[in-house]
């Protein structure tokens, strides 16, 4: 590794912790005495979803997270135990041990996370991924609440 400021090898890790993303070392240049923070990361293979017309698509995170904090949006719920909800589906999906799966599976999986930490969330949630097209879906979803 070299220094981002002076490119010395001369480096020494003052202070290095677990996050949740990987291993955070905090270094110093010992030749130009700059500090910078370096991120060891496990590089994850890629993970597809199946969905049900049949085509293969990348699992992006990212969307997933954008659909659960729609439905959480106003709701008292903490962004940390939603961060914490997201990582736990990740988590499940991977640990499955398959390269692909289908959407209907991680869709019934978040709806069972939602479900757990708000009704309203999971409601909204379901709607949109039960693509409910009428006063009916809502009422048939609620009753089953």
């Amino acid at each position: 590794m070299d220094c981002p400021y002076c490119s010395s090898k001369e480096l020494k890790v003052t202070d290095k912790r677990e996050s949740p993303d990987g291993i955070r070392r905090r270094r110093e240049c010992l030749k130009c005495k700059n500090r910078f923070t370096t991120y060891e990361r496990v590089e994850r293979s890629d993970l597809y979803l199946i969905k049900k017309d049949g085509n293969r698509e990348k699992f992006e995170r990212e969307k997933l997270e954008i659909g659960v904090q729609k439905a959480f949006e106003k709701r008292p719920v903490s962004k940390e135990k939603i961060d914490k909800m997201i990582n736990e589906i990740e988590e499940q999906l991977r640990k499955k041990g398959k390269k692909e799966v289908k959407s209907s599976i991680v869709g019934e999986l978040t709806m069972k996370k939602i479900k757990k930490l708000d009704n309203v969330a999971y409601i909204r949630f379901a709607s949109v991924y039960r693509d409910f097209q009428d006063v009916s879906d809502f009422k048939k979803e609620l009753k089953e609440l």
